[in-house]
């Protein structure tokens, strides 16, 4: 009978499995070969790709490419800041809602609508938005008499490129963050509000000691899943940017985008297999942030 259950539960599992090992598996460790060729060609000898050779060199020339670390910084920073900030707006959006029943399915419609817009044409509409010279934040800063500011142009800092790019990703990644935590207060039950109630408990208090660690498990798989997608970000980059990647080239490059800009160069040797290293650190990295992230709130979370 065991044999049995055994067999019927691997059955569930195997289009699930198969679909893991071609499109997960298979590319990871694929991936991890590539970036131990010497001198590849993935187009030489008609498509079957030539090397010289395996090398741990690929990395040494990856870590000593300043674009590199420039994608790393402008990654990690875009990370570290618009993960912990779009979580907490949307929380409190979340619990607003809450409190609007009559009116929650439609806000719920308008702030879900990113999340199914293609991120290029957004990240297109926003850099019309972020002109400097008919751009609507600069309108805005007009009515303060505060002077326009080239946000993604030719003369844009890092910091006013980052700035608008900061703005663009939270606004994007609220969509999703926000249906989830709506759902989850959903879930929660009304018993622990009316003892909080009947307590005289402040609203703050009910958020702080009830909302915020019942929600905590969600709170935590938005966490890892925002940091996972910021240290991927690409699309946002690119519908903001345009493939220059700022205002002055490369000078928002993110990892992803440093990946792809070696991973076209096919002509190259070795190109390809630069882009396999670069990759691989940034699946490394991501693992760290997760399993840092999984250690640190275990203690904070409640099931």
């Amino acid at each position: 009978m065991e044999t049995k259950n055994n067999l019927k539960a691997w059955l569930y599992l195997a289009p699930m499995l198969i679909l893991m090992i071609v499109f997960t598996f298979y590319p990871l460790i694929n991936a991890f070969v590539i970036s131990f060729y010497k001198d590849y060609l993935p187009l030489a000898n008609d498509g079957a790709g030539s090397i010289t050779g395996y090398t741990f060199a690929n990395y040494s020339v990856i870590l000593k490419n300043q674009l590199f670390w420039q994608s790393l910084k402008n990654t990690f920073v875009l990370a570290l800041v618009s993960v912990p900030v779009s979580i907490l707006i949307s929380l409190f959006i979340s619990v607003a809602l809450k409190s609007i029943p009559k009116l929650k399915g439609f806000f719920q419609t308008v702030f879900f609508l990113p999340y199914v817009t293609n991120g290029i044409a957004v990240g297109m509409a926003f850099a019309v938005m972020f002109h400097r010279d008919y751009g609507l934040f600069n309108l805005i800063l007009g009515w303060f008499n505060i002077s326009p500011i080239d946000w993604i142009g030719g003369t844009a800092s890092w910091w006013a490129q980052m700035g608008a790019l900061m703005i663009f990703t939270i606004w994007e990644s609220l969509a999703f963050k926000i249906l989830v935590f709506t759902s989850g207060l959903q879930n929660i039950d009304k018993q622990y509000y009316d003892a909080a109630k009947i307590d005289h408990a402040t609203k703050w208090t009910i958020f702080k000691r009830i909302t915020v660690p019942l929600l905590s498990p969600l709170i935590l798989y938005i966490s890892i899943t925002s940091m996972i997608g910021a240290l991927k970000a690409y699309n946002s980059v690119i519908g903001l940017f345009g493939e220059k990647l700022g205002g002055q080239p490369y000078s928002m490059i993110t990892i992803v985008a440093f990946v792809y800009k070696y991973r076209s160069d096919f002509s190259f040797q070795g190109f390809y297999s630069y882009a396999a290293s670069a990759a691989i650190i940034l699946f490394f990295i991501t693992l760290i942030f997760s399993l840092i992230q999984t250690t640190v709130s275990k203690k904070r979370i409640h099931y």
